[in-house]
């Protein structure tokens, strides 16, 4: 199977939300029935109309974000209705307000994907509502009705906020704690991303909410999010001596104890990790902060018996353990919301720490696309011109339904290729599956207005808990929802079916025919995405030097937003080279070649981990054989990261950074000084950044 079909088939069954889908469906009814019951059921529908809408912003995250993007999402919605409503009698006047409306909404995707799916669902509402022209009046009305069913299904989603109110955030801690015990029976590969990636981005976004909150719990969540990033690095640094150690001196007896301590550790963060997600206190056994004292203090014995290369390894791996130790024990104390003074005092001097990395100005953001080199913006006249077109063809040929047409253009139309034709092709094929489904219950199930609302609540939870995992399985039981809708005011399903089908097809069509003249391709945009990965990978070993250069000044918080941009743009770039994967003409050999260049930036970043590991073992100063090299590292960097922009670059002009590591070597005593981590993680780093320029250069070639 080709990867685009594989990415149209592709079921993602972690991201099915069947609690999400519950209370989205029950805020649905309750607006229908609410009409209903007082025999407005007009009204109702606009109601329903505006939960539904705003229903696609709700998610999992933090109870203050999700409030602000469903609030926000509700008023856009309603002015979406009202200006719709105010203007569909006049042609020329919708054309314009829908075309201008598009552009805006597309732009957004510069800003990310919730306020790109927020200005995607209020282009939707704008054409669905231009279709029913109203007077002032009752736009007016119709808009504050749909912010009615927006604020329901706001309500729902924030009803447990005074119960659970940290539920989300202790949820991410939770799977974060769980994933580092896992480091035990799955040691770090190399070649792969750091251990525990996604969980720990997922816990900084989820925590940096709370930046602004100071109350005693947000602050012993901020402190056990510290604590797990330091313990992820230093975990990460033991398993790496471990592997030395086993390679270099096989028989060496401190191996059997850094097992010991793994399986310890494993257990006391895989205790924390419960206790989060089940929101109890964490119960550790007494004695294994004991048995980890055990295997230091055993360490420090072997290390003084062993040879000087192994005694180099199994030093510091003694300054990491007990460094593990003192962070594990503090994650305990939090993590059983202890009251005693000196774990609140760690709290608060932990919470302080400016670790998360903060948003950008988002109209600084906007200003800077607007420019034909944006794919955001080039997305955006797109999308305005589709539109436009849409609605142009629709109410000039006078087609039944027509609102359907500029609709399935907003939907279908995505910024990248596969995104565009994978919904292309769901939602053609839901489109047909959901008017067919709807049709026989219809005709099958008595014509009661109780019965059309159950099924529409069904379909609702249906399509919101299926629908993040697969876009065909969004569009069926909309197609379907949108069917009962219509019924429920009167319109009958087989009078539906032709002009949805119709306008469906011809708003598809026209979507992908405009990727297909004026398409925004991924093999364009993934230079700029490995270019920004190297940069901030730049600036992350910049701080980590500093470090190793400035000792006695503090740089946690810079390093803390150096690895958090470093992990967003690797992410990024990881996400462009899943899209590219489903583009046609992207031949084996390149994808091979960008998997191995991702694979080299994932070793330089294991490596640069493991240094600002090594700062919690006081090395020593830095040498100047260490400074030069540092910056080669940084101008290497910088070269290639050109390079993939498009500079004109040879490979005489990148510097030796192999001659600057002999010399390193050659500077100072390796065996029996604290230069031995910094000698075997900047060979690491050396080597995966020759690699990563031999396989820049045959990109670019």
């Amino acid at each position: 199977m080709s990867p685009f079909w594989q990415n149209v088939l592709r079921f993602q069954r972690d991201k099915i939300g069947p609690w999400i889908g519950l209370r989205n469906a029950i805020g649905v009814a309750l607006s229908l029935a609410a009409g209903a019951a007082v025999g407005a059921v007009p009204s109702g529908l606009v109601m329903a109309t505006g939960a539904l809408n705003v229903s696609f912003s709700d998610s999992y995250d933090p109870y203050i974000v999700r409030a602000g993007r469903m609030l926000a999402a509700s008023l856009v919605v309603a002015i979406g209705v009202f200006a719709g409503a105010l203007c569909g009698n006049n042609n020329a006047l919708v054309v314009g307000v829908s075309a201008a409306w598009a552009f805006a909404a597309g732009l957004l995707v510069a800003l990310g994907t919730a306020p790109a799916d927020l200005g995607a669902v209020s282009l939707v509402t704008l054409v669905v509502f231009a279709a029913t022209p109203q007077t002032p009046e009752r736009a007016v009305l119709s808009g504050c009705l749909a912010f009615a069913g927006g604020l329901v299904e706001t309500a729902l989603a924030l009803a447990l906020w005074p119960i659970r109110p940290y539920g989300p955030e202790r949820q991410a801690l939770g799977n974060l704690y769980v994933e580092l015990a896992q480091l035990n029976t799955t040691p770090p590969r190399p070649l792969h991303p750091p251990p525990a990636s996604s969980e720990s981005t997922q816990a900084q976004t989820m925590l940096s909410v709370l930046d602004r909150e100071h109350s005693l719990q947000a602050e012993r969540y901020r402190a056990l999010l510290s604590q797990a990033e330091r313990a992820r690095l230093a975990l990460m640094l033991l398993g790496r001596l471990r592997i030395r150690l086993e390679r270099e001196v096989p028989e060496a007896p401190g191996i059997a104890l850094f097992d010991h301590a793994f399986a310890i550790a494993s257990g006391m963060l895989q205790e924390i990790g419960d206790a989060l997600l089940a929101d109890r206190p964490a119960r550790a056994e007494p004695q294994s902060l004991a048995h980890l004292q055990d295997a230091s203090d055993a360490l420090r014995d072997a290390s003084e018996k062993a040879s000087p290369e192994p005694a180099a390894l199994l030093r510091d791996a003694r300054y990491q353990l007990d460094a593990l130790a003192g962070q594990l024990r503090s994650a305990l104390d939090l993590a059983a919301h202890a009251s005693a003074a000196g774990a609140f005092d760690f709290a608060r001097r932990e919470a302080a720490r400016p670790w998360h990395l903060r948003a950008a100005d988002p109209l600084a953001i906007l200003r800077a696309n607007l420019s034909l080199r944006s794919a955001s913006c080039r997305h955006a006249i797109r999308l305005s011109a589709c539109v436009a077109l849409a609605e142009i063809i629709g109410r000039y040929l006078e087609l039944r339904r027509s609102y359907w047409l500029p609709m399935t253009v907003a939907i279908v139309l995505k910024p990248d290729f596969s995104a565009t034709f994978s919904r292309g092709v769901l939602r053609l094929a839901g489109t047909f599956a959901g008017l067919g489904i709807a049709t026989a219950l219809f005709h099958l199930l008595p014509a009661a207005a109780g019965v059309e609302i159950g099924l529409i609540g069904l379909f609702t939870f249906l399509a919101r808990t299926l629908g993040p995992a697969n876009y065909g399985a969004a569009a069926t039981p909309i197609t379907a929802v949108v069917v009962l809708l219509l019924a429920l005011n009167g319109a009958s399903p087989a009078s539906v079916m032709p002009p949805r089908a119709l306008n469906t097809a011809l708003g598809g069509a026209i979507a992908l025919a405009a990727y297909w003249l004026w398409p925004t391709w991924e093999r364009t945009q993934v230079y700029e995405a490995l270019a920004r990965l190297l940069d901030a990978y730049r600036d992350y070993f910049r701080v980590i030097r500093r470090c190793y250069e400035q000792p006695d000044v503090s740089l946690a918080a810079e390093a803390d937003r150096a690895r958090t941009a470093g992990r967003l743009a690797r992410s990024n770039a990881e996400a462009s080279v899943d899209r590219l994967t489903a583009e046609p003409g992207t031949s084996p050999e390149r994808m091979h070649l960008l998997s191995s260049m991702l694979a080299s930036s994932h070793r330089l970043a294991h490596a640069m981990m493991a240094l600002e590991a090594g700062l919690t073992t006081s090395p020593a100063p830095a040498r100047p054989a260490f400074r030069k090299l540092a910056d080669d590292v940084e101008f290497t960097l910088y070269y290639l990261a050109s390079a993939l922009r498009g500079a004109k670059l040879r490979r005489e002009d990148l510097p030796d950074l192999r001659e600057d590591h002999r010399a390193l070597g050659q500077s100072g005593n390796s065996s029996t000084e604290r230069y031995a981590l910094v000698n075997v993680e900047t060979d690491r780093i050396v080597n995966s950044l020759n690699t990563l320029a031999e396989g820049a250069f045959r990109w670019i070639g």
